[in-house]
């Protein structure tokens, strides 16, 4: 039977979001030992630590003074071979946290690995690795790096050849049991970075292969920014009474001023252009939720930037993602479009600003894209901004509890980012806006008022 012609009714999708378990609220409550603070006081001063007159010189030239509060609490007792349970957010020092008490308690002369350390990430890892072959200095360290995306062949060398410690992500990892070039047998320490990312990227199965290769007479530090019911499983199971610090601020960073913009969707480029032109940021980073709307949001804005502007996603050959992030930590680059492959540990202190182009629909996702513009290496306060249609009002509520914080408003003056909608009495008094106004904003070019005056 055919339809009757009549107005249709207008289809308002809600946004997706994930809810909150049970579960999980009472995962999140879930609390463990905290260190004694008589027998592990927290350390005011890196040269309080009792660790060798070796690692203390390094640890002086690299300029490592005072101790983020994250290594103030862990070290003391990681020292003493605690298991620990690390919870703080990103940008606060938990690579040294957890490297400091493997380099401390290594045996340089003693064959096969001996610690083993997880990252969700390509990236993260590589900046892992980097930053414990630092906190090396002049020992005689041997570390191999397993990462997708680098010469296999490469890696089964260094590994035939003996090293110490392993950084690595934990499909690569896992390869490399598979194939047998790594042999677990000797380890004595593990360490699980940003463990919440890692099983949101469904690790866990992988995780749980390589723990099982492990001795269970070993040192397990788990670091995570949230401790959602899967963390707390991993904990529980893989962990011997440990220790935590829960150092999980209510409130994001005070060292980011967060805006909220209302806009509708086709007028998102636009104000980019007008937020940007505005602020001159340093360096910014710009979310967005999809590698599609990353790549369209690049080519836009490419055409007038030219190299101030790159885009970083997980589509990219892995040769393509160094090349964009060496460029990017060296400030040879102003704007990066990306996807959250960035969202967490990478450490570039020059990023000023973060924009969330597409709001995220976990607030812990937020928070750490927030936080790669309140880095402790940073000396100056960040900005970020969410730019929020009327469909993600929903999202917006819930990242403002979250975050225990009211969003600031911002407008730009003299651009009109969410158009006024009247309120209608009836479904049949609501004209929508004319199709070729709305394609021509579409289509716009959001960088031609500014040109290469943009940033």
């Amino acid at each position: 039977m055919p339809r009757t012609s009549g107005p249709r009714r207008q289809i308002v999708r809600k946004p997706k979001f994930r809810p909150i378990s049970v579960s999980e609220e009472a995962a999140a409550a879930a609390t463990f030992p905290t260190p004694d603070p008589e027998k592990y006081p927290p350390a005011e001063k890196f040269a309080d630590l009792d660790v060798s007159d070796e690692l203390h010189d390094t640890l002086d030239h690299l300029g490592y003074e005072t101790p983020t509060p994250i290594q103030s609490e862990t070290l003391p007792a990681a020292l003493d071979g605690h298991d620990m349970i690390g919870q703080a957010p990103t940008g606060t020092g938990k690579t040294a946290a957890f490297t400091i008490p493997i380099l401390e308690q290594l045996d340089l002369d003693a064959q096969g690995v001996q610690a083993i350390i997880l990252s969700p990430t390509r990236e993260l890892t590589e900046q892992v690795a980097a930053e414990a072959q630092r906190l090396a200095g002049k020992r005689k360290v041997k570390f191999a790096l397993l990462v997708g995306g680098r010469p296999l062949g490469s890696q089964m060398a260094k590994l035939e050849d003996g090293v110490h410690i392993a950084v690595g992500t934990p499909g690569r990892v896992l390869d490399h049991i598979g194939r047998g070039t790594l042999n677990l047998s000797d380890v004595r320490f593990v360490v699980l970075d940003e463990a919440d990312r890692m099983l949101d990227f469904g690790f866990r199965p992988d995780i749980e292969k390589i723990l099982a290769k492990c001795p269970t007479d070993r040192q397990t530090l788990l670091f995570s920014a949230t401790m959602p019911q899967d963390v707390l499983r991993l904990v529980k199971r893989y962990q011997k009474d440990p220790l935590q610090v829960d150092l999980t601020p209510k409130n994001v960073s005070d060292h980011v001023r967060q805006f909220v913009c209302g806009v509708d969707h086709d007028r998102k480029r636009s104000l980019l252009a007008r937020v940007l032109y505005k602020e001159k940021p340093r360096q910014v980073i710009v979310f967005c939720r999809t590698k599609r709307g990353a790549d369209s949001l690049y080519q836009k804005f490419s055409k007038k930037l030219g190299k101030d502007v790159e885009t970083l996603h997980g589509d990219l050959r892995q040769s393509a993602r160094d090349k964009v992030m060496k460029r990017f930590r060296a400030g040879q680059t102003r704007l990066l479009i990306a996807t959250d492959i960035v969202g967490r540990g990478i450490d570039v202190s020059t990023v000023s600003h973060i924009i969330n182009y597409d709001v995220p629909e976990d607030c812990d996702d937020y928070v750490h894209r927030v936080g790669r513009a309140g880095r402790i290496s940073s000396d100056r306060q960040g900005t970020s901004f969410i730019f929020a249609t009327r469909e993600d009002g929903e999202l917006v509520t819930r990242i403002e509890m979250r975050i225990n914080k009211e969003l600031t408003p911002y407008k730009i003056e003299g651009f009109e980012a969410m158009r006024n909608v009247p309120k209608a009495k009836h479904v049949d008094d609501l004209k929508p806006e004319p199709v070729e106004e709305a394609a021509a904003e579409a289509e716009e070019d959001p960088a031609d008022d500014f040109g290469a005056d943009l940033l």
